[in-house]
């Protein structure tokens, strides 16, 4: 009878289990406030670490801070002379308000056939595909070309300082002979028509300055004459800047995603006409819009004490973000706009990153998809954000956006992210690992 029950039992794979590895992460709360807390990233990190000691491995979990862990381990290669490939992800999410969600966003519930939470997209998702296609080539005995380094970061949702930046700056060791690397937000579906669905390669992102912005006007009376309010001349600044245009501004991945679109459409796309693009592009046009442009976004005001009082102080917070090769110009025309009253203070800066689209690793991803999808096309993209992919870039790690997924072209994927009711197809996560799997084999 035990004999029967052993070889009955369903066996385990990649496929089986990227599902419940997931909801494992989105159980583990790591929200991440933006004020040096992180309760919640320790202990996924040693979630990640049992996960991976469970078939021989060593991980390494490196603390930056009181409850701010990464966890990295290297896998030999078949053939150590080659270049490793580094695969980054980070356990962190954004906080989520469980009042707004249709279930609990750190329950990790399936239903309607998506895994549900905070972290599905962003991206606990790509960690449990991760861990599961790892795991099951442990199983199997199946080793990768070349050395791999995985990596599951703390604190990216606040700009990696207790995480990729951490690791980086302290222990650049643990990369020692990576020149690749791929992470989050790219390849995932886009579904142009019944002949073409793009899966979209992040090859750049925009760089970011965080910022505060404050002027000083004269304290007094609510009830007197000021013509030097500091709240009205902050309004009028930030107002100026929320209203404000930059630039039209093509880059390089800019353009090649254009042209792709443009190909398959059968005519040219301008990316002076907004109204076509957004048409095109549908629920990836807030991701996708915002990268012809700098953006700067008033985020937080501050002012005032008591409602008689016309304080002697106003602030702002602004989130600004800028294209690879503009960021001179980004900050020049902010000054402009924002006019001399306005002091402008640096809260958070990184860089604007770029790389072509091209190379043995590129292949890998076409030829992977391909494999499970028949009309599958790689294209490149800008992201409109950032992710982990600048710190990397310090050690001259040449980084690209790959977590695949396949989905239904319904979902609004680029709404998911920070947003509510946060969702990952479960079928979409089994296409991934299958990617993933092949992609190891060809890189």
């Amino acid at each position: 009878m035990s004999e029967r029950s052993e070889s009955a039992a369903p066996k385990v794979t990649a496929e089986s289990e990227v599902a419940e590895i997931c909801r494992d992460l989105i159980r583990i709360d790591t929200s991440n406030y933006g004020d040096g807390s992180g309760p919640g990233e320790r202990k996924a990190a040693e979630y990640v670490a049992e996960q991976l000691a469970e078939f021989g491995l060593e991980p390494q979990i490196f603390e930056s801070a009181k409850g701010r862990a990464s966890t990295v381990v290297r896998i030999e290669g078949e053939d150590r002379s080659r270049p490793g490939l580094l695969i980054h992800g980070h356990t962190d999410v954004v906080p989520a308000n469980a009042a707004d969600w249709t279930y609990d966003p750190f329950g990790g519930e399936i239903a309607d056939g998506c895994v549900w939470g905070r972290g599905a997209v962003d991206m606990k998702d790509m960690d449990a595909m991760t861990l599961a296609v790892v795991r099951d080539r442990l199983r199997t005995g199946r080793k990768p070309p070349r050395d791999l380094v995985l990596a599951f970061l703390a604190d990216e949702e606040a700009g990696g300082t207790y995480g990729a930046r951490f690791l980086v700056d302290k222990h650049p060791e643990l990369f020692e002979g990576v020149t690749e690397g791929i992470g989050e937000v790219g390849g995932f579906s886009f579904t142009v028509n019944d002949q073409a669905r793009f899966y979209l390669v992040e090859t750049a992102e925009k760089g970011m300055h965080w910022m505060r912005l404050t002027v000083e006007g004269r304290a007094g009376h609510g009830s007197m004459a000021n013509d030097d309010n500091a709240i009205t001349e902050l309004c009028e600044a930030v107002a100026r800047l929320g209203r404000h245009t930059f630039p039209l501004r093509i880059t390089d991945s800019v353009r090649a995603f254009l042209d792709e679109l443009s190909d398959v459409l059968g005519y040219r796309l301008d990316p002076e006409d907004m109204d076509e693009v957004v048409r095109v592009l549908g629920g990836i046009a807030k991701m996708i819009g915002t990268t012809f442009r700098n953006t700067a976004q008033p985020t937080m005001l501050g002012a005032g004490y008591k409602v008689n009082v016309i304080p002697g102080q106003a602030t702002a917070h602004v989130d600004g973000r800028f294209l690879p090769g503009y960021e001179e110009e980004f900050l020049a025309e902010l000054d402009s706009v924002l006019g001399p009253r306005v002091k402008r203070e640096s809260l958070h800066s990184d860089r604007a990153i770029e790389t072509s689209f091209d190379g043995a690793l590129v292949e890998a991803m076409q030829t992977a998809l391909r494999a499970e999808d028949p009309i599958a096309r790689a294209v490149p993209y800008c992201l409109s954000g950032g992710t982990d992919a600048k710190s990397f870039q310090d050690l001259g790690i040449r980084c690209f956006g790959f977590a695949p997924l396949q989905l239904p072209p319904e979902l609004d994927f680029a709404g998911m992210f920070h947003g509510v009711d946060e969702r990952v197809p479960v079928d979409g996560l089994k296409f991934g690992v299958r990617v993933l799997d092949r992609f190891l084999d060809a890189c």
